[in-house]
């Protein structure tokens, strides 16, 4: 029998602990977490209790993990913010371990790609979490369109729907809401859709860009307006970025779980919203209804280590996820569009936008035999195929809710999954580290198309960047 893999990670935080951490626990025949390197000591404590990782190889600093004496680890899981990942990433392909890393390699061009001649000229095998490859959903999607079932695909149009909740969360008052400090928004919020537009469409020949941000300005504000939700917001009641809505009785979330196929947490969200009160005596009388109520998963888990009401509460008075949505220090956009020439001649648009109804990802697909529509999100995911010849439907269905089959509907388990297949077999990778710069170099020329309002042709803005790691 195959022992596990062993698997040190860099990085304990949201994404370490709670999307890849789990399918260890869930499968501990295929992997397992032997060493963890994470500055805070909460989490670093909290994921070595869940993992049975002994104190010896608990470390503060990623440098002590890879120089300690202690046994080497398989391959590494790095899951620091963006502005962390280089160096440990390069460090570690340079020592000769296999990684799985968190989107996006890293936050500027020539990091990106030193991080894949890093692993070419060591032949460490280096793969991204690029997780939407690993859904069913979009798995579907690349298959119909190439099956050539569409036809030719004349124009593909693709939208990131944000919803207003979580370009609050992430962008406004979160860790993502500084270009300088992580990098621009298109990179790290879709660098995965345009990943799947390359994967689909193949290579992409020019582009342009326009976005701004728009509304989440001071400017904009109410009239007295705090700086903090909790200090008396006169807006209080007619804003949907109020932070007690959102962390303490959790409205948008209960709005998604009213939606889900999942019996106990839609019955439950439908009773919470609209009778309260009844609700409260029926999770007492109820144990399943109050588990399913007890909702404690992203975005709650961000904001303070302990995910109690009154921990929530607390962190909201003066932390960053209580701050007024006009009073921060956010600078990336609101909105953005990227227009694209693929160098098949298919024309695509990828939109981009922070205020959306609801969090989804909605496609079109015309080619010159079928159209197809796709939606992708919190609410539900489904593809709807409409022939030209025969006018007949195909509709595709997927299951939804706040966790289907696990995050990313899948994805963040099946990405690990695939990534301790290639470890062992080289021929089981889906995706190589230079087919997912692709996504980087659209991302980076499109902010850069963008800011000069200028369009960027592809071939010489691969050939400025250095090829050989010399970015470091």
């Amino acid at each position: 029998m195959t022992r596990p893999l062993e698997v040190a990670l860099i990085g304990a935080g949201n994404r370490g602990y709670e999307a890849y951490g789990p399918y260890a626990l869930a499968h501990p025949d295929e992997l397992r977490f032997v060493a963890v390197a994470e500055p805070a000591e909460q989490r670093r404590r909290r994921f070595a209790a869940a993992h049975g990782i002994p104190a010896e190889r608990q470390y503060a600093r990623w440098e002590d993990l890879l120089n300690s004496s202690s046994p080497r680890a398989d391959a590494l899981l790095i899951c620091t913010l963006d502005c962390d990942h280089f160096s440990p990433t390069y460090a570690g392909l340079t020592a000769g371990y296999d990684i799985l890393l968190e989107k996006p390699m890293a936050t500027t061009r020539d990091d990106c790609v030193a991080l894949v001649g890093a692993a070419e000229r060591t032949g460490a095998l280096l793969q991204l979490c690029h997780v939407l490859r690993y859904t069913a959903f979009f798995a579907r999607l690349h298959d119909i369109v190439s099956s050539g079932r569409l036809g030719r695909i004349i124009m593909v149009e693709h939208r990131e729907n944000v919803s207003y909740w979580h370009m609050a969360h992430s962008y406004v008052r979160g860790n993502w809401r500084s270009s300088a400090a992580q990098c621009p928004m298109i990179l790290a919020k879709c660098c995965h859709d345009l990943d799947i537009i390359t994967w689909n469409l193949g290579g992409c020949h020019a582009l342009s860009s326009f976005g701004s941000l728009l509304h989440f300005r001071p400017e904009n504000a109410p009239p007295g307006a705090p700086e903090y939700c909790l200090d008396g917001c006169p807006a209080a009641s007619d804003c949907p970025w109020y932070a007690p809505r959102l962390y303490v009785d959790l409205v948008p979330l209960l709005r998604v779980a009213r939606e889900s196929s999942d019996l106990w947490p839609k019955v439950g969200a439908s009773l919470l919203l609209n009778h309260p009160r009844l609700t409260q005596t029926l999770r007492r009388a109820l144990p399943r209804l109050a588990a399913a109520l007890d909702y404690r998963g992203w975005p709650v888990s961000v904001i303070a280590e302990e995910t109690d009401v009154a921990s929530r509460r607390a962190a909201l008075e003066r932390g960053p996820y209580g701050r007024c949505v006009y009073r921060c220090d956010n600078d990336v956009v609101d909105h953005q569009v990227v227009a694209m020439q693929m160098e098949s001649g298919t024309s695509a648009v990828l939109v981009m936008q922070g205020h959306s109804d609801r969090e989804e990802r909605t496609m079109r697909y015309d080619g010159t035999r079928a159209t197809l529509h796709g939606w992708y999100g919190l609410g539900g995911q489904g593809l709807s195929i409409r022939d030209h010849l025969t006018g007949k439907a195909e509709h595709i269905h997927f299951r939804s809710g706040l966790d289907a089959a696990t995050g990313h509907a899948g994805g963040d388990w099946g990405v690990l999954a695939a990534f301790v297949r290639a470890v062992r077999d080289r021929s089981e990778v889906l995706t190589t580290a230079r087919e997912a710069l692709e996504s980087h170099l659209l991302a980076f020329a499109a902010e850069n198309a963008r800011l000069n309002r200028e369009a960027v042709a592809m071939e010489a803005w691969r050939q400025t960047a250095p090829h050989d790691g010399s970015a470091c």
